[in-house]
Parts: C-alpha cells; sequence; structure tokens
C-alpha cells in the first residue's frame, strides 16, 4: 500500500527505534576506545577503530526507517538518538570526572575506556546528527524519484552521502590541531573509514531488503514524502 500520510499504528516501529538507539550509543560508548589492526589479503595492513564495525549500522536503521515509514518518522527516531547518545557522552563524562576513592585502582583504564575529551564528544554528536539527516534525506528524494524502485541504489548512494558528511565532519572537528592525528593525516583516516563504513552497508544489502519486505508486510505501509515538511528540527511525524 503505497500512502504519503503516515499513521502512528505502528507494530514494529518502536522496537526498530530502540534497536537504532542501542546500536548508535554502544557503538560510540565501546567501540572509540579500541584501536584494531588486521591484515588483508591484497590489500595490507588496515588500522581502525573498532567501532567503525558496528556505527554503520545506524545508516542502515536510518535507510530501513525512511524507506518504510518515511522521512518524519526517522528524523523523530534520530534525534531520539542524539538526545541518547548526549545523555551517554554526559553520564560518561561526570563518572570519569569523579574522585576515585583511595583504594580503588582503576581510574587510569576507565579514563582510557570511557574518558573521550568533551571535543570529541561534540563532534561526534554534530556529525552524527548531519551525517543521518543527508542520509535520510538522500533516501526519501531518491524514492520519489526513482518511483520505488532501485533499492540496492538507493541505499547505497544515500549511505555514501551520510557516511561522507559524517566523516568529513567528524575527524576535523575532533581531532585537527589535536596532537592525537597529525594534520597532514586526517584525511587519510576520513578516506578510510568513509570507506570501511560504505563496505559495511553493501555487505548487509540483501539482509536490509529482507527486513525492509518484511516491515511493509508487517505494517501494510510504503511510505513515499510526497507532502513531507523536511525540516530537520521538527519531531511531529
Amino acid at each position: 500500500m503505497k500512502i504519503s500520510n503516515p499513521t502512528p499504528n505502528y507494530k514494529y516501529y518502536d522496537l526498530v527505534m530502540a534497536a537504532f538507539v542501542t546500536v548508535l550509543i554502544t557503538a560510540n560508548i565501546i567501540g572509540p576506545a579500541k584501536i584494531s589492526q588486521l591484515e588483508l589479503p591484497m590489500i595490507g595492513t588496515i588500522t581502525f577503530g573498532a567501532g567503525v564495525l558496528f556505527f554503520p549500522i545506524s545508516f542502515i536503521f536510518g535507510d530501513i526507517l525512511t524507506e518504510v515509514y518515511g522521512y518524519a518518522a526517522s528524523r523523530r527516531v534520530i534525534w531520539t538518538g542524539f538526545a541518547g547518545l548526549a545523555f551517554a557522552s554526559l553520564m560518561a563524562w561526570v563518572i570519569v570526572a569523579l574522585p576515585p576513592a583511595p583504594f580503588w585502582d582503576n581510574q587510569e583504564v576507565y579514563e582510557i575506556a570511557f574518558g573521550s575529551a568533551w571535543r570529541v564528544a561534540l563532534a561526534g554528536l554534530i556529525a552524527f546528527a548531519a551525517g543521518e539527516f543527508i542520509n535520510s534525506w538522500v533516501m526519501a528524494k531518491m524514492k520519489i524519484w526513482s518511483q520505488g524502485k532501485h533499492l540496492w541504489f538507493r541505499t547505497i548512494s544515500s549511505t555514501i552521502a551520510g557516511e561522507g558528511v559524517d566523516s568529513i565532519l567528524f575527524y576535523p572537528l575532533a581531532f585537527y590541531n589535536s596532537g592525537v592525528i597529525p594534520n597532514d593525516k586526517i584525511w587519510l583516516v576520513v578516506v578510510a573509514q568513509f570507506f570501511a563504513k560504505t563496505m559495511v552497508e553493501v555487505a548487509f544489502t540483501p539482509f536490509i531488503y529482507k527486513i525492509i519486505n518484511f516491515l511493509k508486510r508487517k505494517e501494510n505501509i510504503d511510505y513515499y514524502d510526497h507532502q513531507t515538511n523536511f525540516n530537520p528540527f521538527k519531531l511531529k511525524i
């Protein structure tokens, strides 16, 4: 059923929202503290933040939400994720800043795992919001232009746009003149992380098809954003 006016009587929308927020927070809180290195055939050694393996899943959820429920429903989920991520970052900062008990010897380890600098946390929030909204906007517009065809092309294209904006914003904002990553290497990191995140989307494409088809069938909805207000600062569906 093709519709242009969504209703709130969804069976799975809240579950998809919960999954999105869970992936987003865990990928940003758990993943960034570890730097991994793998040897890949024909490519060689690659070094990456472990969170890069899971953070792109949030963009996959963004594609699913926009394709099934529309931009406005996806926008609400993005702001929910933003609020959850902001609170998790604030909570981590407060807990790390609290003075440790004299007999507790794990403060340094805790700081390494959860003590992201305010600059990194803020850059992550800005990049996430911009990237997710671009991803959802491109997905919604391409669905109209293509009349709902070529789903694989729309999901990958929207991810390229969203992940591109996310990476271009995050690494310079978080690490320029920080001493953590040399300034002349930042754009190499941007390209590497962007490529890795996009490959995750490509790898998950068959699963995205199955999830989208399942949700459309169960929800009896296939939303087109013909009359949608694309203002990212609204919460109304």
